[in-house]
Formats: C-alpha cells, sequence, structure tokens
C-alpha cells in the first residue's frame, strides 16, 4: 500500500493540519492502492500563505529566470517519464502503452510548448508610434488556484502549472482525490528541479473541501478549473464574492460530421477516437453524425470497430481499452446506456454490463447506439465512456444545426476531402476548436471552448496570457 498523506506547502513536504485519510481505489480491481490525505481549511489556508509570501520575488523575477526554472524542471520530468506512466496508469486504469505514449508525453509536450511559445510573450512594450510615452505591462495575475481532473492528470497539471509559473504566478494545486498519484510525483519533479519555496503548492482534497475553500478564499485573485459544468457552476459562484478571474475547461459533446465525400478510414478513425482513454476525455468526438447516403456503412464500420476492440487490464501492453475510473463513473455510464435503450436508440454492439469474462474493475463495453435523435439523453448529455452515438444528416446545413445543439462548444470534427465546404462549415461551428480530417490541432494552438464548455483558453501564448494582467502606464521615461 502506497502512503502518501503529506502535502507541498512552503517549499517542503508536512504532515496535514487538518487531514482525514482517503483511499485511492485501483479500477482495475476495485481495491485500494493507496491512500492520501483529504486537507482541511487550515492546510489551505497554509498553503495560500505560502503562495502569497512567494509573490513579490516571483512575480517580479526576470522572465528570464522563470523560463530557467521551468526548462530544469522538463529535465526532471523527462528523467521521471516511467514513473508518471506509471502512477497514472494505476490510479485511473490508463492502459500502460497509452500512458507511456500519450498520458505522460502530455506533460513534457505543453512544457515544450510553452517554451518555444514563451519567446512571443511580451511583458513590455510600447503602446504605439502614436503614444511613445505610454507603456503596456503585462504582469502575474497573482496567487492562482488550480483544480485539475483525473481523466488525462498530466494532460491538465502541465497546463496550468507551466504557464502560471512562466507568468510569475506562485499556485496552489488540488488535483483530483481520485487520482492523486501522478500530482504527487509531480510536486516532487517540482522540488527537485528548484521551483523556488511557495510558489508551487499541493494540497489534497475534494471539491466541497478544499475546492471549495480555495475558490472562495479573499487571498486567491484566479481560479484555473478543469471538470464538469456543474462544479464549473459552483466555482463561478464561490469566487463572485471576491470577484477573483475564473477560468473553466468544462464538458464537451463533439460532433464528428462525416460527409458522403469523407476518406474511407474518416468513420474507423472517429469511433477509436470516441473510445480511446475509455472514452473518458472532454473533446471525445461522441456524436458521429453522417450524411444519409452513406449513414448505413458508416454504422456497420462503427460496430465492427466496436466489437474489434478489446479492454483488458492497465497493466498488461497492447492497445486495448482500461476501465473507466471509479464505481461513480461506472454507475453513471451504465444509467446512460440504459436510458439510451430505454429513448429507442438501436443499440448495435456492446452495451450493459462488463464485457465477458470480467467481474472485477470498472470496465465499460464499448457501445454504439444508431438512429439516435439529438434530442435524446445520450445525445445532450456528456457520458465520459465509451459510448458512440450515430445521427443521420441530409444536408450541410442540417448537420451544421444539430451539432450547434447542445450546451456544449469545445471541440467539433469534420470529415469531407471538398476543401471549400471544410472550411466553411469550420467557420459555422460554435466550439473554440475544430478538428478536421483527422489532422490533429499544431503544438501550441489553444484549447478551450464556448458555451457551458468554458472560458479561457490554454496552451502556447494564449494560456500564459490567461494568467497575465494588463496595466497601461503613461509618462514613461526614456531609458
Amino acid at each position: 500500500m502506497i502512503e502518501k498523506r503529506d502535502f507541498y506547502i512552503g517549499g517542503a513536504w508536512v504532515a496535514p493540519r487538518e487531514g482525514r485519510d482517503l483511499p485511492v481505489i485501483d479500477p482495475s480491481t476495485e481495491e485500494p492502492c493507496a491512500v492520501i490525505s483529504l486537507g482541511g481549511q487550515a492546510d489551505t489556508d497554509a498553503a495560500v500563505a505560502a503562495a502569497k509570501a512567494a509573490f513579490e520575488d516571483w512575480a517580479y523575477s526576470d522572465p528570464s529566470e522563470r523560463l530557467a526554472v521551468l526548462r530544469r524542471v522538463l529535465e526532471v520530468y523527462e528523467a521521471r517519464a516511467e514513473d508518471m506512466a506509471q502512477a497514472i496508469s494505476l490510479e485511473m486504469g490508463a492502459p500502460i502503452d497509452l500512458a507511456r505514449s500519450s498520458q505522460a508525453p502530455a506533460g513534457s509536450g505543453h512544457i515544450k510548448n510553452f517554451i518555444r511559445a514563451f519567446e512571443h510573450v511580451r511583458f513590455e512594450e510600447p503602446l504605439g508610434p502614436h503614444a511613445p510615452e505610454d507603456r503596456i505591462i503585462r504582469e502575474a495575475v497573482g496567487v492562482c488556484a488550480l483544480i485539475t481532473p483525473w481523466n488525462w492528470p498530466m494532460n491538465q497539471v502541465t497546463l496550468k502549472t507551466a504557464a502560471a509559473l512562466l507568468a510569475g504566478c506562485p499556485m496552489i494545486l488540488k488535483p483530483s482525490e481520485i487520482a492523486p498519484l501522478s500530482s504527487l510525483l509531480f510536486a516532487e519533479i517540482l522540488d527537485e528541479a528548484g521551483v523556488p519555496a511557495g510558489v508551487f503548492n499541493l494540497v489534497n482534497g475534494d471539491g466541497p473541501g478544499v475546492g471549495t475553500q480555495l475558490s472562495c478564499h479573499p487571498d486567491v485573485d484566479m481560479v484555473s478549473f478543469t471538470g464538469s459544468a456543474r462544479a464549473g457552476v459552483l466555482i463561478s459562484k464561490n469566487a463572485a464574492d471576491t470577484l477573483k478571474r475564473v477560468h473553466l475547461e468544462l464538458g464537451g459533446k463533439g460532433a464528428n460530421i462525416i460527409f458522403a465525400d469523407a476518406d474511407e478510414k474518416a468513420v474507423k478513425r472517429g469511433a477509436l477516437h470516441c473510445f480511446n482513454n475509455s472514452g473518458q476525455s472532454c473533446n471525445a468526438p461522441t456524436r458521429m453524425l453522417v450524411e444519409r447516403s452513406v449513414y448505413d456503412a458508416a454504422v456497420e464500420t462503427a460496430r465492427e470497430v466496436a466489437e474489434a476492440a478489446r479492454v483488458g487490464p492497465p497493466n498488461e501492453s497492447g492497445r486495448h481499452i482500461g476501465p473507466v475510473v471509479s464505481a461513480a463513473q461506472f454507475e453513471k455510464v451504465q444509467a446512460l446506456i440504459q436510458k439510451g435503450m430505454d429513448e429507442g436508440a438501436r443499440l448495435v454492439a456492446g452495451g450493459l454490463g462488463r464485457p465477458e469474462g470480467m467481474n472485477r474493475g470498472y470496465y465499460v463495453r464499448p457501445t454504439v447506439f444508431a438512429d439516435v435523435t439529438n434530442e435524446m439523453t445520450i445525445a445532450r448529455e456528456e457520458i465520459f465512456g465509451p459510448v458512440l452515438s450515430i445521427i443521420p444528416f441530409e444536408s450541410e446545413q442540417e448537420a451544421v444545426r444539430i451539432a450547434n445543439d447542445t450546451v456544449y462548444g469545445l471541440t467539433n470534427y469534420v470529415q469531407s476531402t471538398d476543401g471549400a465546404r471544410r472550411n466553411r462549415v469550420a467557420r459555422r461551428l460554435r466550439s473554440g476548436m475544430v478538428e478536421m480530417n483527422g489532422k490533429p490541432r499544431g503544438a501550441g494552438a489553444p484549447f478551450g471552448g464556448m458555451k457551458q464548455s468554458g472560458n479561457g483558453r490554454e496552451g502556447g501564448v494564449w494560456g500564459i496570457e490567461d494568467f497575465l494582467e494588463v496595466k497601461a502606464v503613461s509618462g514613461w521615461a526614456a531609458e
């Protein structure tokens, strides 16, 4: 049993002041694999105080010094990449090959992208030739609370911490209590890299506890949160009394529009993307919109993909699907599969219960529904499991209307060999991101959404600027 009860506050590992034990459950066995502490108000206050004390030195340090610190973080992170992959696989059930190829490298990839983007951030610059004595200064927002989810732990932790470090913001990280081991390892990495005391702090806790304490704390200047829309609303309300900045990266219900002229691999690619990470990705293309003339063939292809997808233990090598993260998530997915059947969607593959031969672990059968209408619950709610809903459409206009008929607006997808149509549809989709013909967004592209998918952007220059305030100064003396 792994025991990780301490928090990282003020540059040291410290025992909780108001801690209570919480077991970390291995989702592949349903048994405890570690124990952590959930903090209380005294722990939150200590972490915020440490960050506040570090603000003056860190916020007004030379930007090149902050860049040098992040470069050291990258070196240590890459040296411990295998440890990180093992931690993520254990805590949230990612198959070990996925943890090694995607989950852990997401962290180093984002850090590299921020290092590259940093040279394009202008911390001081003239307003313009019309106002030679005016300067625009970009400076740290202040003390930041970073609240991260369990589904892509290092992806989200590094998107927030690396940007905050470069911006000059001291921070308190509250990772998901469901999958905290990778973040505790990340704290060790930052400590070894020599991040100054108080600049980075970590307190474990749950949303109603430490999460709420941070979002309403008077000495926290900004909250950056990734998670559910429901929690995002609560955080926004808690933060309102102190008018702190709130950055939200929330859920999605991505539409994958497949036109009749899409390439032959478009349906398979879309189904595999939906099932990746056991369907636990906010940007997953969970609604497959298919032009009517190729609809039947697409349904058959999706069925074949689902039935060929193997589900297996995270510690086994291979390109299989692992469990969902928790008992609560398993039950939620099962209930929504049942809802899909009850509301008249046609079950093409998968369905209720664990895959054949499995009686333990939070494993879900890769599931495909056809003849779904956009009014059905499975087309409206974020399932966060390997469940694909296929919806037919007749025209480009109808496809765009269906895609936009959702409270979410994170990532949509377009598959067509007609470049003019792809561009036209991309402009009309109400989402923060659009990916077309299987081409991923470039390194450092902004990640974020519209509507109830949140606000703000993470990654690249945009991610750093989210942690900066803009100050206008007149009467600037020539230097």
